[in-house]
């Protein structure tokens, strides 16, 4: 079979949505809405910009290139090693499913403990064994993804997050304020850099191998993988942008009834217990809960994936039970020292991954040189990791004379730099190569 039905293209999509939809993606919105409040529609454009265009677009590159590590490979066959290698460990067992684990518990299970509970490493360390114990359940046949996630999780999560929209119809929150700080001068830039920190890109460059698993399990055959991994992605983004709209509208709505917070989860914590008194804790607790673990075990799967291939003497369940008990003893190290590692790791390669998903659409204006690839990831990559670097305390004073240094945004004109350098080097090689080629065929003759 190669033809995919809709129900089951509409359970992809879900799964999909709910492996993206991690506590990031709860966060942000709401505290874009709180600051952005009269002027939301244009954050909220530039916020799903970065936050649901660049990760469908990852998904669609990923997809027509065959893998992450093939698409990588235009810029150098070592270099696609390394990179997708860094890439699978750091948005999975070192950081990034530690990091969402951590975050459940957080929000999810310490509001409900005592001060004197909360600070032993115990509560933790049982959370963390039941909630890996139920994501290795849940990866260890990806197969039924499309079933659980499709099915159960994911419209747990959507019916979670419905409750909380139509109560604020019944019990309304507040109107929207004037717009703070940056929101007020530039909302579409403020609102795409906003969008450009869920850093959910790097996750859709993993997820591609899920859903290329999920498609044949279905029986879609190899020339219609591109095809509907792209459609899924699609519809993945049409449910962010319509959650994404939900969350930011009830966070533009708390700004008159509670002020400024600090975070978006203050933001939905104050908005559920304004709705629901105490037992909007537990409604917020679940979701984040819900969306953690999907998110987790997304990553998990694709994970796993990826390194029984690259390793094959090592089983798939072998690779699913060390992530998963690594990624545990990971997440015990605490929110704030997850954090504080995974900043600087991601800013340093998530610059890469964007260039990598942009520069396919524009191959054949520049004609397919290798040479651009190169050229404008060698440029993004030096200032992507001087960022990095500035960021833990080395001060590299040269970032400041660069457009766009303040948002976090220093490496877009080096990498427009070597695009540029990239190609001419291209035009140059590929005229001597054709004069060669010319001089050696008037020699034939």
């Amino acid at each position: 079979m190669s033809k995919l039905s809709k129900k089951n293209l509409l359970l992809i999509s879900l799964m999909l949505f709910s492996m993206f939809f991690g506590a990031g993606n709860l966060i942000f919105p709401p505290l874009l809405g709180q600051m952005s409040g009269t002027k939301l529609i244009f954050s909220l454009a530039g916020f799903l910009l970065s936050a649901v265009g660049l990760p469908i677009l990852a998904v669609a590159v990923v997809a027509k290139a065959d893998g992450l590590q093939k698409l990588a490979s235009r810029v150098n066959k070592k270099f696609a090693i390394v990179f997708t290698l860094l890439i699978y460990l750091s948005i999975g067992p070192f950081l990034g499913i530690p990091r969402a684990a951590s975050l459940s518990f957080t929000m999810g299970i310490s509001p409900f403990l005592d001060k004197s509970v909360n600070s032993s490493f115990l509560p933790l360390f049982v959370y963390s064994l039941c909630f890996f114990s139920v994501a290795f359940w849940l990866s260890i046949n990806p197969t039924k993804l499309v079933d659980r996630f499709g099915k159960i999780l994911t419209p747990s999560i959507l019916l979670l997050i419905a409750t909380i929209f139509i109560a604020s119809f019944f019990n309304p929150i507040g109107g929207f304020s004037s717009a703070l700080g940056e929101y007020r001068n530039t909302p579409l830039l403020k609102g795409f850099l906003d969008g450009y920190m869920t850093m959910d890109a790097i996750a859709a460059l993993n997820f591609g191998i899920v859903i290329a698993l999920v498609l044949k399990s279905k029986g879609v055959s190899d020339d219609k993988l591109s095809y509907y991994t792209i459609k899924a992605g699609a519809f993945a983004g049409l449910f962010l942008t319509i959650i994404y709209l939900i969350l930011s509208y009830l966070g533009a709505c708390a700004q008159t009834r509670f002020g400024s917070s600090e975070n978006g989860a203050q933001i939905l914590t104050n908005i559920v217990s304004y709705l629901f008194n105490h037992n909007g804790l537990i409604i917020l607790g679940l979701i984040f809960m819900l969306a953690c673990l999907t998110t987790c075990v997304g990553l998990i799967t694709s994970c796993s994936e990826y390194f029984s291939k690259l390793v094959p003497r090592v089983s798939y369940k072998s690779w699913v039970t060390l992530i998963s008990i690594s990624s545990m003893l990971f997440a015990n190290f605490g929110l704030s020292k997850i954090l504080k590692i995974s900043v600087p790791i991601l800013t340093a390669i998530y610059p890469m991954a964007i260039v990598l998903i942009i520069l396919p659409f524009a191959h054949r204006y520049f004609k397919g040189y290798n040479s651009v690839y190169s050229a404008t990831m060698l440029f993004t990559a030096i200032f992507s990791i001087s960022d990095s670097l500035n960021q833990v305390g080395l001060n590299m004073p040269f970032l400041k004379y660069l457009p766009l240094s303040k948002e976090g945004l220093a490496w877009t004109f080096p990498a427009i730099v070597g695009i540029l350098v990239g190609f001419i080097y291209g035009e140059i090689t590929s005229k001597k190569d054709l004069k060669l080629k010319n001089s050696s065929l008037n020699v034939t003759e």
